[in-house]
């Protein structure tokens, strides 16, 4: 459970998806001095359903966010994650001072052997709550649980003790 490194975010599907289920995808523009979508995350969020909150911001306030990333490097691609995944690492990794924002397991284990910035949607939920955001963390986790974000009962206990909830 890290928070962003930087304020500089290139941020994969699942904490977009999972921020828009919640109704808290403004958050990013409160929170983040910067945000890439690449090409490639763009794309499987519109290949997803037509109500989904995501993709309906993507097709508005988002879609100016969206980047090609280009190659991205043949040992990060070796990986063999999914597209969106590759290209926020490569993003990451072309352009330092950016965090990669994702929640992907592998996605992680390889931005850590790359060394780059990393924070997950379970971050962002966190600095929205000491940023003043929201009121309260707990009922927050809930949400984003709904929504369908894996989220341990030791990592919850941690975050609340962060805040002190």
């Amino acid at each position: 459970m890290a928070l962003a490194a930087t304020s500089r975010w290139v941020v994969n599907a699942s904490p977009l998806i999972c921020l828009g289920k919640i109704k808290r995808l403004d958050w990013l523009s409160q929170l983040a001095e910067e945000i890439v979508i690449p090409a490639g995350v763009a794309l499987e969020i519109r290949d997803g359903p037509a109500e989904d909150r995501a993709r309906q911001w993507l097709e508005t306030a988002g879609a100016a966010l969206v980047r090609d990333v280009g190659n991205v490097d043949p040992i990060i691609s070796s990986w063999d994650l999914g597209r969106g995944e590759s290209e926020v690492l490569g993003w990451a990794q072309t352009h330092p001072g950016f965090t990669a924002v994702l929640d992907d397991r592998a996605a992680r284990r390889c931005a850590d052997v790359f060394d780059l910035p990393l924070c997950g949607t379970l971050g962002i939920a966190l600095q929205a709550r000491l940023k003043g955001l929201e009121p309260r963390l707990s009922p927050l986790l809930d949400e984003l649980i709904k929504a369908g974000l894996h989220i341990s009962s030791a990592i919850r206990a941690e975050a609340l003790l962060v805040v002190r909830e």
